[in-house]
């Protein structure tokens, strides 16, 4: 029997700058582009555009957009959820990306055919490096 013990990833980071000029990083497909992947993204509720990653195209579906706190989409097939949320606090922008939606542990993901727990692993630290790509694109 399979445990859904994975948590989902949240990386919380702190920016210098204004959450307007943040929020014009994180709902614009050249925003997105400059700190994530290529895409053909846009801030609209049920807009269904695709992220080009290494394992090729990969669909999404924008959830939510509330400007200039939140976006959500859906990622890929395996019913994974990225949420990005700003918060402004005295001038600067608390920038939080929640990916969630994964699997039980032990099941395999198969355009990576590795189990959830391992991608999961992987896509942590790979978060990490791409949240703070988006401090440096925002802040330069």
């Amino acid at each position: 029997m399979s445990e859904k013990n994975v948590h989902d990833i949240k990386q919380t980071i702190m920016i210098q700058a204004p959450i307007q000029k943040v929020w014009e990083k994180v709902s614009s497909s050249e925003g997105i582009e400059k700190w994530f992947m290529p895409n053909d993204f846009k801030p609209i509720v049920g807009h269904e555009f695709h992220l080009q990653s290494p394992f090729g195209p990969s669909p999404c579906k924008v959830l939510e957009v509330e400007e200039p706190t939140k976006i959500s989409f859906s990622w890929d097939t395996d019913g994974w959820i990225v949420t990005f949320l700003l918060a402004d606090v005295e001038g600067k922008t608390e920038f939080t990306l929640i990916h969630s939606g994964w699997k039980y542990s032990d099941e395999i993901v198969p355009k990576a055919n590795e189990k959830v727990t391992i991608i999961r692993d992987r896509m942590n630290d790979g978060w990490e490096k791409i949240v703070g790509e988006l401090k440096k694109v925002v802040e330069q």
